[in-house]
């Protein structure tokens, strides 16, 4: 479990097809420093099981069906992703409930300045616009954000300048895909109600 509250940017330094699965490498000081092997940590908002570490590097394994799922096929040396380590029992909760699970890769249609802030405005695959609505909660490559418009099959958010500093939006453009995760409990209410209806 994770809260979208990134921790640091690494950056990819090598994500390879190996025999058993794709090995992906990544720069990182912060999140690497307090690691064991095994941990779950959240890359782009997806959770991966550290398989190896050191001072300064993170390696994963990679399945195809996360790799065909995620934005993980974009990634190449030099790409910026965002790192997240599991919630500790005794941390702050400062977004909201993040599984780790990625739902859908979205679309960026807009990533541009308002005034002092920025707004970011994400197209979603049919269907999956029905968990979003306004004021809910979204992941976007993990990180926790707040919905602000729900208009058809996109969705808006507004940035700070702060989340743009530490987090990889900072180099995304329009038509780069971004991994979606929507509200765990819009998911459960979803299949609470779903026999009722029939």
């Amino acid at each position: 479990m994770f809260t979208g509250i990134i921790e640091e940017t690494g950056r990819v330094v090598a994500f390879t097809p190996e025999a058993a699965a794709w090995k992906l490498q990544i720069a990182a000081q912060l999140v690497s420093a307090d690691v064991a092997l095994g941990d779950s940590v959240a890359v782009n908002g997806c959770c991966l099981t550290v398989t190896r570490f050191d001072a300064d590097n993170l390696w994963f394994d990679v399945l195809e069906e996360t790799r065909r799922l995620t934005n993980f096929a974009q990634l190449a040396p030099g790409s910026a992703v965002n790192l997240e380590r599991s919630l500790r029992p005794d941390g702050r909760m400062g977004g909201h409930f993040v599984t780790g699970h990625i739902d859908v890769p979205g679309r960026i249609e807009q990533l541009e300045p308002r005034g002092k802030d920025y707004y970011l405005r994400v197209h979603v695959p049919g269907g999956f616009a029905r968990y979003l609505v306004y004021k809910g909660s979204v992941a976007i490559d993990g990180i926790s954000l707040t919905v602000a418009e729900v208009a058809g099959d996109s969705f808006a958010v507004w940035l700070i300048p702060h989340t743009l500093l530490v987090t990889n939006l900072r180099d995304r453009k329009a038509g780069e895909s971004v991994n979606l995760e929507f509200d765990l409990l819009a998911k459960y209410v979803e299949k609470l109600v779903a026999p009722r209806a029939t």
